[in-house]
């Protein structure tokens, strides 16, 4: 298990944690940043969830909310993709890990990212469930990942699957994963308005300081 330095205020100052709030949002029509749950948009939810764990919060893309927590960060220009997204967050990120996570999981919890946190380091650490790897809720190491994230923008090598492929990535699998989401939902997608209506239609959420931080 890694060890991390605390903040004053009991926030992880070793690793750095960032919402990418640039996508396209084809499927859903709008920009996902900005849809609400629980009164509070997508990217200020995650964001100040973040911001209860990690010294470092990077706001990277798009146009958020002026609730989200972070520092903003401009995407450069290429290719709208996840992979640029990714490369911004890691380029601007003060830290040599680095947690990225996108705007369109709501309902990420604390047990789930501070897992991935405390699992063995490798370039990138990815929840994989029975739908597969999910290169948007992961931890990166950032000098390495950057350096091949940006060759593969160059020559136009965009899948996110792609680069975990050439990279160093070790996995939290389902059964580690049963362990801090009982429930099966913190890695839950919003991509279409029936997705949306699926999360809202489910109730309150809980709050957002989880056990994993009002423990600290």
């Amino acid at each position: 298990m890694s060890t991390d330095r605390e903040g004053p205020r009991g926030r992880l100052a070793t690793i750095s944690a960032a919402v990418l709030t640039g996508g396209a949002s084809s499927r859903m029509g709008c920009d996902k940043a900005h849809l609400e749950i629980d009164g509070m948009p997508f990217a200020s939810r995650i964001s100040h969830l973040l911001a209860a764990l990690f010294e470092d919060v990077l706001i990277v893309g798009g146009d958020p909310p002026a609730t989200a927590r972070g520092r903003r960060v401009a995407d450069p220009e290429g290719p709208q993709c996840a992979l640029r997204g990714v490369a911004s967050a890691l380029a601007a990120a003060s830290c040599e890990r680095v947690l990225v996570v996108a705007t369109d999981l709501p309902l990420l919890s604390a047990d789930l990212l501070l897992a991935l946190v405390a699992w063995p380091e490798a370039d990138a650490v990815v929840p994989r469930t029975a739908s597969g790897l999910h290169p948007l809720c992961a931890l990166y190491r950032r000098d390495p990942v950057l350096a091949v994230a940006r060759a593969r923008l160059a020559d136009g090598r965009l899948a996110l699957r792609g680069l975990l492929d050439a990279i160093d990535t070790a996995t939290l699998e389902e059964a580690d994963l049963a362990q801090v989401d009982p429930d099966g939902t913190a890695l839950s997608n919003v991509n279409t308005p029936e997705d949306l209506a699926r999360v809202r239609a489910a109730g309150p959420r809980p709050a957002l300081r989880s056990r994993a931080i009002s423990g600290r």
